[in-house]
This record gives structure tokens, sequence and C-alpha cells, in this order.
């Protein structure tokens, strides 16, 4: 099993529950807008992070999604040649699939407290 992390404002990830599945890729984009569902390993998280959300004061979650239980294609694409390879998912996410939900909280100078 891959542990697969993704960044999203709380409230969308409650309105995907009772669907029982997740739809968006990053802020502000769909799955059927982008084609993907973007998602980072533990070692990319704060950089996906800071530069999807850096800026707002949203009320935010990571997702901890278990790449066994995905039913849909999952790779490693790099954003521009010799980069670092992110997890792309080609689907939705079955709710069933995120292991767990952690809460990201800001310290004193506004930085995100994240998940390893």
């Amino acid at each position: 099993m891959t542990r697969l992390l993704h960044i999203t404002e709380r409230d969308t990830w409650e309105a995907a529950r009772p669907t029982g599945w997740y739809r968006m890729s990053t802020r502000g984009v769909s799955l059927d807008q982008q084609g993907f569902i973007h998602c980072s390993l533990p070692h990319q998280l704060r950089t996906v992070a800071e530069f999807v959300y850096g800026d707002g004061d949203e009320d935010l979650v990571v997702l901890v999604i278990d790449s066994e239980l995905l039913g849909v294609p999952l790779k490693y694409e790099a954003p521009e040649p010799g980069a670092d390879e992110f997890p792309h998912i080609y689907g939705p996410v079955p709710v069933g699939a995120v292991t767990g939900v952690v809460p990201v909280e800001r310290d004193a100078e506004g930085r995100m407290l994240l998940p390893e």
C-alpha cells in the first residue's frame, strides 16, 4: 500500500462523504475539469500545500488515501521533465479508500502544521 495525501477544504470533503465519492482535483478544480485528482507523497505535501493554499485561511484537511483501495488508475507524473513525480488518481476516490482525515492547523506565524 502506498499512502497518498490530498489536501482539501473540509467542506469539500464533508460534501463528498454522503455521495460515496470524492471528485475534486485541487483548489477550485474538479476531477471532470482536470482529468485526475492531484495527490502527494508525504515528502511532497508541504510544497503542494503552501503552493495551493498558502495564501488562504480555509479550514483544511489532509485526506490519507490507501492506494490499494482506489479501484481506478494511479499514475506518477512529473509536472515537467526531470521534476519530482506526483501521484495522480484517474477517477473518483471512493470514500472508503480514505483511511484518515487530518485537520490542518496553523502555528502563530500562520505556517500550516501538516502530518509527517
